[in-house]
């Protein structure tokens, strides 16, 4: 009898210890939305301190370039004013003394935007223009060529020409007919550009009138010799814009004050009750507004006084 020898196996299958159960699905949606989160926290992180570190960066640039360039920078009228000094250091003719110029520079350092009205061109023209570069500067001059040139080589500058039909041979004729129509035609307070007295200088633009000058100085046009125009008119002029101004001060600077012309003129329009000093050759006078009082304005309340009469030292001069 044949035994059967084939052993019958069996496979189990296990399953390995080693492998780990799956998480659960909340459990895994939290864990990604943690490491999102934090993902953009330093993202966000790292975008705000790239931008803080380029507002710095750049705001210091800035700082550092403007304070360069207020360093460096002149306004125009002060760099043409430099060197147009550093190259006339040995003109022949005489400049206003260092006290002239301080007490007008200080008149104009009163106000930090000054309107400042100047009869003539001369030396101090560009300094002028140059210490009031904040503040409004016109020129009024004789001659119609030189205007002209000097607005070609300094752009930005305000100047006019005017046409004197005075002399300075007839000024004692011009003193007594203003003295007549001073109620009239010559009174203190009125539009100039409509002014039918001799002495008005009524053929500037229209707006010169309208403007509220703060300081005006007299130094031209030419008065030293008899045929030249003189500055009566001039005189006359600064005297009633200072009182037809709406209100306030101005300050008038008359410049050869020890010449006859303007030591007599200055005395009659601006008056000595006016007067707060002589400084060299220059007179310095405060004249306030009488436009509140028209009937009742004058030109001098103290007519007694004479600043004709105040000896000086200084003659004629001849200008170049």
């Amino acid at each position: 009898m044949k035994t059967n020898s084939n052993n019958t196996k069996l496979i189990l299958f296990h399953p390995s210890l080693h492998k780990q159960s799956p998480l659960p699905t909340n459990a895994t949606t939290l864990f990604s939305s943690y490491r999102l989160s934090l993902f953009f926290f330093f993202l966000l992180l790292s975008t705000i301190l790239f931008t803080c570190t380029l507002i710095t960066t750049t705001i210091s640039s800035t700082a550092a370039s403007t304070s360069a360039a207020s360093l460096s920078t002149l306004p125009p009228s002060v760099s043409k004013a430099l060197l147009h000094y550093a190259a006339a250091s040995n003109v022949s003719f005489k400049p206003m003394s260092s006290a002239e110029l301080a007490a007008l520079s200080k008149a104009l350092l009163l106000k930090p935007r000054p309107n400042f009205l100047v009869f003539g061109l001369t030396h101090e023209s560009l300094l002028w223009a140059a210490l009031n570069h904040h503040g409004r500067t016109v020129f009024l001059d004789e001659n119609e060529y030189a205007i002209s040139k000097f607005e070609q080589s300094n752009p930005g500058i305000e100047a006019y020409d005017v046409q004197f039909t005075t002399k300075v041979s007839d000024f004692p004729k011009l003193l007594s007919q203003t003295r007549a129509q001073v109620h009239s035609d010559c009174r203190p307070v009125q539009n100039l550009l409509f002014s039918e007295c001799k002495l008005a200088i009524n053929d500037l633009p229209n707006h010169i009138y309208q403007v509220a000058w703060d300081v005006i100085l007299v130094d031209g046009p030419r008065g030293y010799f008899p045929e030249a125009p003189g500055r009566m008119s001039a005189i006359f002029t600064a005297a009633v814009l200072a009182r037809s101004a709406k209100a306030g001060n101005t300050h008038v600077f008359v410049h050869d004050f020890g010449r006859e012309v303007e030591r007599v003129f200055s005395d009659e329009f601006l008056c000595q009750e006016n007067l707060v000093e002589l400084v060299d050759s220059l007179g310095y006078f405060l004249v306030a507004s009488e436009v509140h009082d028209v009937e009742g304005a004058v030109f001098c309340r103290n007519s007694s006084s004479s600043l004709s009469s105040l000896p000086s030292s200084m003659d004629v001069e001849e200008e170049d």
